[in-house]
């Protein structure tokens, strides 16, 4: 029989159906899952030519500059982002304003608003070759070391979102290891959730809603994949992707910054596990969407809030075939076929400490 689970940080229902899972699969199966262990130069290796112009250093750690297609562009005040000084939102150059639907503001059915900030691309390592399971532990730490940087450089914006992309599955357009900042002037819609429902949590119980959470989740351990002094890293009771994890560290926590150097270290240990994890489930470098969720910088109290980050993998059953948002889905409401219990024992399964591409080799 199916089931739904809620999503706390959100409010959305996932319907769970277990029974499904046996179907025979007869639609799309990629050929690769993207980034792949081979030496390939691309225009994030060291020394190369951008698109812009620009030339790479011959960086040797990690190697952080704006991107050169930015969503988001810093404006003057007043004006909003893409247009030019005395134009309306909407307008081509040197159009007039219309009573187009879009370009009167009081209007509720057509609200537009500046988007400002500014967007970072961050390469992990000069070898394109390594992505973070492969990586030395001191690597993972230097990268972490500069997520933690930015997101304190870059306070003034009111939301620090870092995430990375890995594999063309998941939209991917570069195979050379890398992560992306984007800083924003407004709160993103789904930081937005997490922080009303969150906040909403801590209002009743007068404790973090993911403090509270990894505390139960704790008593049983059936969902914990892996596990260290600092951190937990999960597949949520509410998980919408089959192999989805939800990282939690052991203590409260809002912001990247005020990790302490014995939780940055660990940190890079327990990511290297899990990853390594995720890799030798299906034998392939796992594709996946992450991001970490921290209290946006807002001057009102975020004790409600606690640092965690998700990954979305998009493989379903093998290194080929992939889930799909589509049909009811995207119509109506997520669904899973594998319970979050299952996923959670199918990665402790698997090796955490020996990478499949590094077997009987002495």
């Amino acid at each position: 029989m199916a089931t739904q689970r809620r999503n706390p940080l959100t409010g959305e229902w996932i319907i769970v159906s277990p029974h499904r899972i046996s179907r025979p699969w007869g639609g799309e199966k990629s050929s690769s899952t993207g980034q792949g262990f081979t030496k390939v130069s691309s225009y994030l290796s060291p020394g190369a030519a951008r698109s812009n112009g620009s030339v790479n250093p011959l960086y040797t750690s990690t190697f952080v500059f704006p991107n050169d297609f930015s969503a988001l562009v810093q404006a003057t005040p007043g004006e909003e982002p893409g247009t030019e000084p005395g134009e309306e939102p909407g307008t081509e150059p040197g159009e007039k304003a219309s009573t187009c639907p879009g370009t009167e503001p009081e209007d509720e059915l057509f609200q537009s608003e500046p988007a400002g900030g500014e967007c970072h691309v961050m390469c992990f390592s000069p070898h394109s070759h390594l992505s973070l399971p492969l990586m030395r532990h001191e690597d993972i730490l230097s990268v972490i070391r500069e997520w933690i940087r930015l997101s304190d450089q870059l306070k003034y914006n009111l939301y620090v979102q870092i995430f990375e992309n890995k594999g063309a599955m998941v939209g991917c357009s570069n195979s050379h290891p890398h992560c992306q900042i984007w800083s924003s002037s407004f709160l993103p819609y789904l930081i937005s959730l997490e922080d009303s429902h969150q906040r909403e949590y801590f209002s009743k119980h007068n404790s973090p809603l993911l403090v509270k959470y990894l505390e139960k989740e704790m008593r049983c351990k059936k969902r914990v994949v892996e596990e260290s002094e600092y951190w937990v890293a999960l597949v949520p009771y509410w998980a919408k992707w089959p192999f989805e994890l939800l990282l939690l560290p052991t203590r409260h926590v809002t912001k990247l910054r005020d990790l302490t150097e014995e939780e940055v270290l660990d940190l890079s240990s327990t990511m290297k596990r899990y990853l390594t994890r995720y890799d030798n489930l299906f034998e392939c470098s796992f594709p996946y969407s992450m991001g970490w969720h921290e209290a946006p910088n807002t001057a009102s109290d975020c004790s409600h809030w606690q640092l965690h980050a998700h990954y979305y993998p998009p493989l379903l059953r093998t290194a080929t075939v992939k889930k799909h948002i589509a049909g009811y889905e995207m119509l109506a409401q997520c669904q899973r076929d594998l319970t979050a219990e299952d996923a959670a024992q199918r990665l402790k399964d698997c090796d955490a400490l020996v990478h499949f591409t590094q077997r009987n080799i002495d």
